[in-house]
């Protein structure tokens, strides 16, 4: 048996992962220059070049960055983070005449075209998965929340789960792939579950169930390391934490900081619920699937599953019935504000919506697409 201890976290506190492609100011194309920028902001900070810069690292893909926060117990401590980690990228980027973009694909760049970070498991990665492994041209934003106890993991990790179209459906913006319109909201999320081991977490009964899973996937070569389980929500054992993987790359901080809140705020309304000796529900398998797929295809118009009896609801229609519902424990988190931008996100339109209309309003303009993300990201 694989024994995997749960480390020790703070209820509640929160970390986030936001990853962020390199453009090109000229042609709007991905470039691959994110050793140089790495190599630039350790010299700045006199980090040792054989040492990762603490919040600024490497990705899969050499035109990827990933800017992660400490431990945090507020949304807006964990934005302050990002907000300064990001103009700190930025101040060696600009001089480069390169631009920061996050959404959840590019939308005209060549997929396969894309040169690797020169990392073991990258390589490994690659070599095993071939065709589909060089299609990974996707970005992400990855929300931590701690859990003071191992045996809420998995539970909050099947909740987390029942909430996997609104994650998808409020963030979902990568409509267009290799110059294309895939006719979904969000190609990355079909894309990504095509590797071994990604897409939606399997259903355990006990963390010993899962601790003989992982055994399984090491004994059997699926895996060398537990880290590679790429699920869309899986516990952290190392931080002690659950991590929601759902949404594609958003290039608003004030959409990270809305998803960050409903994320703290469900895992905390969850926790809660499990203290007071409730069960969080279970949805069926194909009904995780469906809504997964339905999410993925119709965005912010998908009508969702909501439980194991059937009954379905517009994804923004409970979306807004979750917000007023989870205003209390916002509030008690110091989120509501937050929260709210959920809201105002499903007003505004989401990633693949505005993406599609510029793309519209431009004639067919794909550089204008990718300027109007960096333009975003600029205003961070």
């Amino acid at each position: 048996m694989q024994k995997i201890e749960f480390a020790d976290s703070p209820q509640s506190t929160i970390g986030v992962e936001w990853e962020i492609a390199l453009v090109n100011r000229e042609n709007a194309d991905l470039c691959s220059v994110a050793e140089k920028v790495l190599d630039k902001l350790k010299e700045d900070a006199g980090i040792p070049a054989d040492q990762e810069h603490p919040t600024i690292k490497p990705e899969l893909l050499m035109n990827t960055v990933e800017v992660v926060t400490g431990v945090h117990r507020t949304v807006a401590d964990a934005a302050d983070e990002l907000r300064a980690n990001v103009r700190r990228l930025r101040e060696v980027t600009d001089p480069m005449g390169v631009d920061l973009y996050c959404a959840g694909s590019h939308p005209f760049a060549a997929p396969t075209s894309q040169p690797v970070t020169d990392k073991e498991r990258y390589a490994n990665l690659i070599d095993r998965t071939q065709w589909w492994g060089r299609q990974m041209v996707i970005y992400g934003i990855h929300v931590h929340v701690g859990l003071d106890d191992r045996e809420k993991a998995l539970p909050i990790t099947d909740g987390l789960i029942n909430y996997q179209p609104h994650f998808q459906a409020l963030s979902a913006s990568s409509p267009y792939w290799g110059g294309e319109d895939t006719g979904y909201a969000s190609q990355r999320a079909l894309m990504f579950q095509q590797l071994p081991t990604a897409g939606i977490p399997f259903h355990f009964d006990s963390w010993s169930e899962y601790e003989a899973y992982v055994a399984d996937m090491l004994h059997t070569g699926v895996i060398d390391d537990i880290s590679e389980i790429r699920w869309d929500v899986r516990p952290v054992n190392r931080l002690g934490t659950v991590e929601m993987r759902i949404c594609d790359g958003m290039s608003s901080l004030e959409d990270i900081s809305a998803i960050t809140a409903l994320t703290q705020c469900l895992v905390h309304d969850m926790s809660l619920s499990l203290e007071a000796g409730y069960k969080i529900p279970v949805m069926p398998a194909w009904h995780r699937v469906e809504n997964k797929w339905r999410a993925a295809r119709y965005g912010l118009d998908a009508i969702i599953i909501l439980n194991a009896q059937g009954d379905e609801m517009l994804v923004t229609d409970h979306l807004r019935n979750e917000v007023k519902r989870l205003t209390p424990v916002a509030e008690q988190l110091g989120c509501r504000d937050e929260l709210q931008g959920i809201i105002r996100l499903i007003e505004r339109g989401a990633g693949y919506q505005i993406q599609r209309q510029i793309f519209a309003t431009t004639g067919g303009d794909f550089k204008a697409v990718v300027k109007d993300n960096v333009a975003q990201m600029n205003a961070v």
